[in-house]
């Protein structure tokens, strides 16, 4: 009898376990699968950092606002992604959990964080339609393809790269990222060397409106590179897979997770300040060149030119951006892939694939080239900032506030469906204040005159409403059990999950021991069975869910 409900309540757990395709997509990555050195993890993160985007969103606020207003914003912009971007990258690095998992134990709720996880997914398919955008047009500058082929090229060429994900994905980026390097630091050096007069028009550079450094400016060129914030969420999808820290490794553990989690922002905005310091180069020197110094294709293209015949600049300008482009958007199909999949699960308590939705990413995004979104993707670029500020700053502060100040949020993150209460109302009271009173202020429905201030909004309100929420419910709804059934220690002598494995009485496959949870159902001679968090994702009745205690 037990046996038959559990069939049928968890009828999608079997296919769900078998993961060889899906890279742990629901849930905890497991020390047996976590076979990279902390410095292969990291590249493989740092590999996710290499669109062009930072070029041509630096080239823009700059000729919009001038230097010095872009250099304070982009400033601004780094300091805030690193302050909210460390706590993040250390509880997935130490933790092995993304960044849903980690935004369910910390203030949101097993449901509640579904919302969130639309804001990240909405973020990974803005952002491959802006890199495809900018493929098309090289394509098209260097092999003569039509633009519409060249949105399609771009999208197709993703899915074989990211469909056997993680393995597939550090060779991928460890293998590229030399020569990507070199393609990208080379016209930057040439200048600096066969152009130093080019230093002082850079930093003389007033923009178009031509008004001088102003505290509006900074923040209008904050805003939009803020818009960046939720790439965090991308770099933790490889930094769950950090192996455990131990005495050994510690230091190159720590350095690389801060280098590839908040450290990512320290290359995106270097690149941010190129784009802008190439920009500015060719609106001086190639009058020709006033409409297209903010498209990172032409770039790179003027500036090859001057350093190797026509035919091998041109070469040298496709192969960078379809390189870039590649090692990108794998990895936002790829994260894509994983928010919607999770969050379809938890709804549906139906597990399609992560493949499924893989494919529905990258449709959306074709979608949004086809229909030339790349026109006013600035736009939406500032408006969609508010939303991921809200998100990130609400759980950053409930890991670094609520956690480690006023102690009233576990510490320990927790994502087991069972072990948390469907919904918080610090977290969801923290980002939708944020996100609604920011967004507000974006649109002008407090006045013009506080428009350019919607991120400052957005980053104090959520730091202020998470902790009060916080206070207010005297933090009883982060967990509803505090025993999750198992006499087993959740971590090792060094502090990192165990690696101890535990039979699922679904699956009847061995899972760690921090993905596992005592099912209500005992077994056939009443002993104690356990289930997986995958399967008790696709328990439709809720059979196996412990019931509400200590």
């Amino acid at each position: 009898m037990v046996e038959v409900d559990t069939r049928s309540a968890n009828s999608d757990g079997i296919a769900a376990a078998k993961e060889t395709l899906e890279d742990y997509t629901l849930r905890f990555a497991p020390r047996s699968y976590r076979k990279w050195s902390p410095a292969v993890v990291g590249i493989s993160a740092l590999g996710g950092i290499a669109y062009l985007a930072d070029f041509a969103i630096g080239a823009n606020i700059g000729i919009a606002n001038g230097t010095g207003n872009a250099l304070l914003g982009i400033g601004l912009f780094a300091i805030v992604v690193m302050l909210t971007g460390f706590p993040l990258a250390y509880y997935a690095a130490r933790y092995n959990i993304d960044l849903d998992l980690i935004t369910r134990g910390s203030g949101f709720g097993y449901y509640g964080s579904i919302v969130t996880n639309v804001v990240f997914a909405s973020f990974t398919f803005i952002f491959f339609a802006l890199e495809g955008s900018i493929m098309a047009q090289g394509l098209k500058l260097g092999l003569g393809i039509p633009v519409w082929i060249g949105y399609l090229l771009s999208t197709l060429i993703i899915f074989p790269l990211v469909k056997y994900g993680m393995n597939t994905l550090a060779k991928l980026q460890v293998w590229t990222t030399p020569l990507w390097l070199l393609l990208m630091v080379l016209p930057f050096g040439f200048l600096l060397v066969r152009h130093p007069d080019s230093v002082s028009s850079f930093f003389a550079y007033s923009g178009e409106n031509g008004s001088g450094v102003s505290l509006s400016g900074t923040l209008l060129a904050a805003g939009v590179c803020l818009s960046l914030i939720a790439q965090i969420a991308e770099q933790i999808d490889y930094l769950r897979f950090m192996p455990p820290r131990t005495p050994e490794n510690a230091r190159k553990w720590w350095g690389w997770m801060l280098l590839a989690g908040p450290g990512w922002v320290l290359f995106g905005a270097a690149k941010q300040v190129v784009g802008l310091f190439l920009a500015v180069y060719l609106i001086a020197n190639l009058p020709a060149a006033q409409g297209i110094a903010n498209q990172p294709v032409h770039q790179f293209l003027e500036i090859y030119r001057d350093m190797v015949p026509g035919w091998l600049a041109m070469t040298l300008a496709v192969v960078l951006v379809v390189i870039s482009q590649i090692k990108i958007n794998v990895t936002n199909a790829y994260s894509g892939s994983l928010a919607w999949t999770n969050s379809y699960t938890r709804v549906t308590k139906t597990y399609p694939g992560r493949l499924v939705f893989l494919v529905v990413n990258l449709v959306i995004a074709l979608i949004l080239m086809e229909a030339n979104m790349f026109d006013f993707l600035n736009n939406i670029l500032g408006f969609y900032a508010n939303c991921g500020i809200a998100w990130i700053v609400t759980v950053a502060t409930d890991i670094a506030i609520n956690k480690y100040v006023l102690k009233i949020s576990p510490k320990v993150p927790e994502f087991r469906r069972g072990m948390l209460y469907d919904f918080n109302p610090v977290g969801l009271v923290g980002f939708g204040l944020s996100a609604v009173l920011s967004i507000m202020t974006f649109f002008g429905l407090f006045g013009e005159l506080l428009k350019p201030y919607s991120p400052l909004v957005a980053v104090v309100v959520a730091f202020v409403a998470t902790p009060l929420t916080a206070i207010a419910t005297k933090g009883k709804y982060y967990l509803r059990r505090t025993d999750d059934g198992i006499d087993l220690p959740l971590f090792d002598e060094h502090g990192n999950p165990s690696g101890e494995t535990l039979t699922c009485a679904v699956t009847g496959m061995e899972f760690e021991r921090p993905d596992m949870i005592a099912s209500a159902v005992p077994g056939p001679e009443g002993e104690i069975q356990y289930i997986s968090s995958l399967a008790l994702s696709t328990d439709k009745n809720g059979i196996h869910l412990l019931p509400h205690g200590r």
